[in-house]
């Protein structure tokens, strides 16, 4: 198949071309003379790599934490039409059965394939977090970070464990840090009330991310930098639900100003209402309400959000003076560094998986192709 005239997001630049997709790759770009019965004019359109979203809890009227195949298949047919091309399914802070059941599923879908974007592992947020960064976790499974309380969680699924969030200041969060970041774990700091040097410490451990930048941490203030102060001053990764409702955009601009779009992952930390009617909904087992697009628990703490990557990446784009192939970077690129597949995901370069998205100067969604397959056609 050959795709022409389109405008190549590259990591760096953003040139006019096309990409010849054969056998699940991208073949070649640019190809000279060359056609093929099977050809799609882009009429200019964007293409970009497919985006990955390292955090998020369901869409689609689905949860991870329903611990199905059903669901987290109904997840990834749900974010596919949204650019979404690979994804970490997220669990909370629930029982270790739930966890254990959910993982799985998971280790299952990651090796055997989803009927919509891929799964690329999971990502642990809690249980072992703060009771007083709680945010919309359940604080009955509040659990004392151990290497034997991870093990019970992820038995027999280990190896489809992509991340973890934890909170640092905790007991037994620094052992843990160093026990994970030496399996090569991304562990994250997030739902915490570490003071600046608590969280540099735990950088010193090994942890090398930090879950949804600004929410649930220790903000940064001139005496007391916090968490965020941490993030700032260190080269470790973060993320951001660039929704305009968990972060101004004033905020955003100063963090990708601060850390660069090399170290920025947009994710969407979306939940069960993601792509579904404002109603009330839950998450990790909590009622929540879903109002001109907020999720919230009764007590009126955000709870994940609704948003979707398309939508993260116009938010950026209409709202930032950055060049939209560094947008894409945060929303595809960063994502599979993330994941530890970016020898074959997040670009477009020959020998790369033909995950693939076209798209105009909304960020509107035009077609999807996974593996070189359309999946998807508006």
């Amino acid at each position: 198949m050959l795709i022409k005239n389109c405008n190549i997001i590259y990591i760096n630049k953003i040139e006019n071309g096309s990409i010849l997709i054969e056998d699940d790759k991208i073949k070649e770009i640019n190809p000279i003379d060359f056609t093929d019965d099977n050809t799609i004019d882009a009429n200019g359109l964007y293409v970009s790599p497919g985006f990955i979203d390292v955090h998020i809890h369901g869409a689609g009227g689905c949860d991870t934490m329903d611990g199905t195949i059903e669901s987290i298949n109904t997840i990834s047919k749900t974010i596919v039409k949204h650019g979404t091309t690979s994804f970490t399914p997220t669990t909370m802070t629930v029982s270790i059965d739930a966890i254990k059941k959910s993982m799985k599923v998971i280790k299952k879908l990651k090796e055997e394939g989803s009927k919509g974007a891929h799964v690329l592992g999971a990502h642990l947020e809690g249980p072992f977090i703060s009771p007083n960064a709680i945010g919309a976790q359940n604080p009955e499974y509040l659990l004392t970070p151990s290497i034997s309380a991870y093990n019970a969680m992820v038995e027999g699924s280990e190896d489809a464990v992509i991340s973890i969030t934890l909170a640092p200041e905790v007991d037994g969060a620094k052992e843990l840090i160093k026990y994970l970041s030496a399996k090569g774990i991304v562990c994250s700091l997030g739902h915490t009330k570490a003071t600046y040097e608590e969280a540099m410490e735990a950088i010193k451990c090994g942890a090398n991310h930090s879950t949804h930048l600004y929410n649930a941490m220790t903000p940064l203030t001139h005496r007391a930098p916090g968490v965020i102060g941490a993030i700032f001053d260190s080269n470790i990764t973060t993320e951001t639900i660039s929704d305009g409702i968990h972060i101004s955009y004033p905020a955003l601009r100063v963090a990708y100003k601060q850390k660069g779009t090399d170290n920025v992952l947009l994710i969407t930390d979306a939940m069960m209402a993601c792509c579904m009617p404002d109603g009330e909904y839950s998450l990790g087992g909590q009622d929540v309400i879903v109002t001109n697009g907020a999720a919230r628990l009764k007590t009126g703490s955000l709870a994940g959000s609704v948003l979707t990557l398309d939508k993260a990446v116009n938010n950026v784009y209409k709202n930032s003076n950055l060049p939209l192939n560094e947008i894409v970077k945060m929303a595809s690129y960063n994502g599979a560094k993330h994941c530890k597949v970016d020898d074959h995901k997040g670009q477009i370069k020959e020998g790369y998986d033909a995950d693939l998205i076209l798209f105009d100067d909304n960020i509107d969604i035009k077609k999807v192709f996974i593996l070189g397959k359309e999946v998807y056609s508006k």
